[in-house]
């Protein structure tokens, strides 16, 4: 058995019957096919930055720990660089900037790893993993062969991918490759980076200097999960028809909406948690972060049978007042 504290960001104790950190695709193959591989559950794991566990894990833990980053070809105006599926993801982001390769500053200090990033999509500050993305190879688990997703197969949306529908627990991701420019275009209209770099008296930004505006908000309000175990945003921001938002927002003036595809808008859940009353409330060793009301909190100690209590707590306190239903954005086991 071993504890999977050290291996989940909510510093949640859960045990797992058996836990291997993979470190070669060739390892990952030959523990696949060995014929006691298919009589257990098994879970990949990351950084366990996005996972909530409520209770022990009967199976096998493989912790993706592939390391690597080269790039795989270039041209005048782009450069594809490729990056292990263990690697850290702000890593892999500060390699890119340090080179003055853009496309990916917006996305810096989102904790997890490389291989995590395309199975939800990660996005942030009107930047998403599918806006760079080439290419990734993943390991099938019943035939131990690679096999290559481009962007179309991933089948991207908000926070979704094809890894977490059909192709959930069938594949181990090895490697994602990104296409990024030379010449960056500064994407820098969402949040307050454009706030910040004018505080700061910068005319002619930078990606490292959007990368560090972008690093000061998160860190402004999100609490670092080394020193207060959290998983960043617990809840996806929903997406509601604009006749049921025009509704909310007569009742709601201050309530704000961004454009979502099919028509529809998405509004910040942060603000309707904050609204339904939860925003710093704490119960016993877990709570809501005082600074940010979309990430739920562990003070050291609490379970995650307590935190997804809360969730759901939440979720009915929201629906009642607004009508409208969150859904979390992290993956529970």
């Amino acid at each position: 058995m071993t504890n999977l504290l050290p291996y989940n960001t909510f510093g949640i104790s859960a045990f797992a019957s058996q836990f291997v950190e993979v470190s070669s695709v060739s390892q990952l193959q030959s523990l696949i096919k060995d014929k006691s591989f298919s009589e257990k559950p098994f879970l990949i794991l990351g950084e366990g930055s996005n996972v909530l566990f409520t209770k022990d894990y009967e199976g096998l833990v493989l912790k993706n720990s592939l390391k690597g980053i080269e790039v795989t070809k270039e041209d005048e105006n782009h450069i594809w660089v490729r990056a292990a599926g263990g690697e850290v993801w702000h890593n892999l982001v500060m390699h890119c900037v340090n080179k003055g390769w853009g496309g990916i500053e917006n996305l810096s200090l989102i904790p997890g790893t490389v291989g995590a990033a395309p199975m939800q999509n990660i996005g942030a500050y009107g930047v998403e993993i599918k806006d760079t993305f080439e290419e990734l190879e993943a390991l099938n688990i019943q035939t131990s062969e690679l096999e290559k997703f481009n962007n179309e197969q991933c089948k991207f949306g908000y926070r979704e991918s094809i890894f977490k529908h059909d192709a959930k627990g069938k594949f181990f991701i090895t490697s994602v490759t990104f296409k990024l420019n030379k010449k960056p275009i500064l994407n820098t209209s969402y949040g307050d980076i454009e706030t910040l770099l004018k505080e700061w008296n910068i005319v002619k930004p930078t990606i490292a200097d959007v990368s560090k505006a972008v690093i000061a908000i998160r860190q402004s309000k999100l609490p670092d999960p080394t020193v207060l175990g959290n998983a960043g945003s617990f809840f996806k921001n929903p997406v509601i028809e604009i006749l049921q938002f025009e509704k909310l927002q007569k009742d709601y003036p201050a309530l704000k909406s961004f454009p979502a595809p099919d028509g529809k808008v998405k509004i910040p859940a942060a603000w309707l948690i904050e609204q339904a009353g939860w925003k710093g409330k704490r119960f016993g060793n877990i709570g809501v972060h005082e600074k940010q009301a979309l990430v739920l909190v562990n003070y050291g100690g609490g379970t995650g049978k307590e935190l997804i209590d809360l969730a759901y707590k939440i979720i009915d306190s929201v629906n009642g007042k607004f009508g409208v239903v969150l859904n979390p954005e992290v993956n529970i086991i």
